[in-house]
């Protein structure tokens, strides 16, 4: 597969040379896959990133596993550490071992000194290059929440994701206990997949603003009236746009999408400034 002139690519490039195959991909997804242990790019100096051949076709191919086999990412990573015993002896270059004795044997048939280059095959397997690897996954979870605002309101950011409940535990950094209330008030559900539930990003997202507000002391209990003011809002919008639903035309019903996004923007502005009325008394307004 050609890369570039430089053998390997920034994520922002690896970005635009799968988009194409996998439209739901982001920069964000790459970020999160990395941090649950599933990627790990090389880094520059500097810190960033640098995806070689190898690493862009192990994204591809976690990428398809949750497209085509909707597997969890614990499974995934599980798949991927049998199937990374193959791609490791492949790094080691063995072949190049032998080709230095033969250049000394002609000249003498003291062919026992060459035989000290063996040792050079310890040198190529050097162990620090995995030691920087634990330091990679840390830093990428931290810049995900800020992403959740996006170009519109009704987009969720990074999509296709999929978390089995220990993962969204270990993600949004909630106890156990917490995401059961957060599903038993109806902020959070999951969807039954053979044995294990499944959460798509909603939940993630849901879950780790859940999680910040804790810090306030807010609980699971507090956050309920998010939700009913959100169905309410919900059910006056689809009230405004039902006549275009009822057109069954599909140049209506996009126009409706369209409608449903500009007013859930407007919505989100006028209950910030409704809300900066209420709380000008504290804020010296």
């Amino acid at each position: 597969m050609p890369v570039t002139d430089r053998a390997h690519l920034s994520i922002g490039e690896v970005l635009s040379l799968l988009q194409e195959e996998f439209p739901d991909i982001t920069i964000s997804k790459i970020r999160f896959l990395e941090s649950q242990g599933l990627l790990d790019p090389e880094r520059t100096p500097s810190g960033y990133r640098k995806f070689y051949e190898q690493d862009i076709e192990r994204l591809r191919w976690i990428l398809v596993q949750q497209r085509e086999n909707f597997l969890p990412l614990r499974v995934i990573k599980d798949r991927l550490a049998d199937k990374g015993a193959a791609p490791a002896p492949a790094v080691a270059p063995v072949p190049a071992a032998p080709s230095p004795p033969p250049a000394p044997s002609p000249p003498r048939q003291s062919t026992p000194e060459p035989e000290p280059t063996p040792v050079e095959p310890p040198a190529p397997v050097p162990s620090p290059e995995p030691v920087p690897t634990p330091p990679t996954p840390a830093p990428p979870p931290v810049p995900d929440p800020p992403k959740m605002p996006s170009a519109s309101m009704l987009d969720a950011g990074p999509s296709a994701v999929s978390l089995t409940r220990d993962e969204l535990s270990s993600a949004s950094g909630l106890h156990e206990r917490v995401l059961n209330d957060l599903e038993r008030y109806g902020l959070i559900s999951g969807r039954p997949m053979g044995r294990d539930t499944l959460y798509d990003e909603e939940a993630l997202v849901v879950a780790r603003l859940a999680a910040s507000f804790m810090r306030f002391g807010v609980e699971a209990r507090h956050l309920r009236m998010y939700k009913v003011s959100a169905e309410r809002e919900a059910s006056f919008f689809e009230q405004v746009v039902l006549p275009l639903v009822k057109q069954r035309n599909p140049d209506a019903r996009r126009q409706a999408v369209t409608n449903l996004g500009e007013l859930t923007e407007l919505g989100e502005s006028l209950r910030a400034a409704m809300l900066r009325q209420a709380l000008k008394s504290y804020t010296g307004g």
